[in-house]
């Protein structure tokens, strides 16, 4: 079956850094097939003859022995992946006049409710809740009256991962 992992907060202001050949190096080590990363915001596609659920443990530990730190892992399936990328309109982009992303949720928060906990003001932002995700649309004039900015330092982000559309597009048709 093939997995997308989805690292959370590595890479970003040259810190915590993984590079990305010794993320890949370190996986098909763990027994992980056809691994292959793509930027290097920590998104990584493989496959696995067994289960995750035996490998998913050595995954998060083999990481924190090789980098030096734990990082928090979210892996879906290829399925759960085109599922949330199917829900986003075809007409929600990243171009000059609006900014969409996907909020990829950890277990912990992945509920419907999580719309109504976040510090956004709705009357600026198209946001939408998916399972394992929310995403979003905002025009780039109205970024900071929607208060998006204001997720990073709520008590629920560090139960989610970021991407843009574009990159979560990509990784649900990877081939």
């Amino acid at each position: 079956m093939r997995y997308i992992a989805l690292l959370r907060g590595i890479n970003v202001g040259g810190n915590r850094k993984v590079e990305m050949t010794g993320l890949k190096a370190l996986l098909e080590s763990l027994g992980c097939m056809n691994v292959s990363t793509y930027i290097n915001s920590g998104n990584v596609i493989f496959e696995l003859k067994d289960n995750l659920k035996h490998r998913i443990g050595n995954i998060g530990n083999g990481m924190k022995k090789e980098f030096g730190f734990e990082i928090p892992l979210l892996i879906k399936t290829e399925y759960e992946m085109k599922i949330i990328a199917d829900a986003i309109p075809k007409e929600w982009q990243n171009n000059k006049t609006h900014k969409t992303d996907v909020a990829y949720l950890f277990p912990e928060i992945d509920s419907k409710e999580i719309l109504d906990k976040l510090p956004i003001k709705k009357e600026y932002i198209d946001i939408r809740y998916v399972t394992g995700a929310i995403y979003w649309t905002v025009e780039r004039k109205n970024y900071n009256k929607s208060h998006l900015n204001k997720i990073i330092s709520h008590r629920f982000y560090r139960f989610m991962t970021v991407r843009n559309v574009n990159t979560a597009r990509h990784l649900a048709e990877y081939k």
